[in-house]
């Protein structure tokens, strides 16, 4: 008999241990349901605050929303989940192409700043600023011509013309500068 009740104690400590656990089990269920209608009140009070502020907003600056008008941009968003989806793919890839051109930009600048450092220094802007410049002047003394007077020169008189300053200046300057370009074609050669 003895036996019996020590096996009958301990099927009832066995018990009682499964009923502490269960009990356990119940009161961290009974904690999770109440944290959960707190959290729920909470977000509860939260959202009336935020749709009564959104709602004054909206009176405020005179908008009136249509409930069928939002439905229907809802019922696009998610059509076109994919489509955001893709847009968003392409956008990461320009900006991963960004990230890797950026410095291929970066240096082609500065290559193309020193290039413009060395046309500078070469005189090439000057050149192009005096060439401009007698390309104003012939274009200025185009329209000061008078087509419609028909002149005549003889051999004489373009003679004598050639004697004037204006020609004898602009005689020299071609005349040294197409010598100039021939000295320099033959020390480049």
């Amino acid at each position: 008999m003895e036996v019996k009740t020590e096996n009958v104690q301990e099927q009832i400590n066995q018990i009682n241990q499964k009923l502490d656990l269960v009990l356990h089990y119940v009161n961290e269920q009974r904690l999770k349901s109440e944290m959960i209608e707190d959290l729920v009140s909470d977000v509860s009070i939260i959202s009336k605050d935020a749709f009564t502020s959104a709602v004054e907003e909206l009176d405020t600056h005179g908008i009136e929303l249509n409930v069928e008008d939002i439905k229907l941009l809802v019922f696009k968003l998610i059509r076109n989940v994919n489509n955001f989806s893709q847009a968003m793919d392409m956008f990461e890839s320009i900006t991963d192409l960004l990230k890797d051109v950026g410095p291929i930009i970066n240096e082609a600048g500065i290559d193309f700043t020193y290039k413009l450092h060395e046309f500078e220094q070469k005189g090439y802007f000057e050149f192009f600023k005096q060439m401009a410049d007698l390309f104003d002047n012939a274009v200025v003394a185009y329209q000061k011509t008078d087509f419609d007077q028909d002149k005549k020169y003889s051999i004489w008189k373009i003679i004598r013309e050639m004697n004037s300053p204006e020609i004898k200046r602009t005689l020299g300057f071609m005349i040294t500068f197409l010598k100039n370009i021939s000295k320099e074609s033959i020390t480049n050669k």
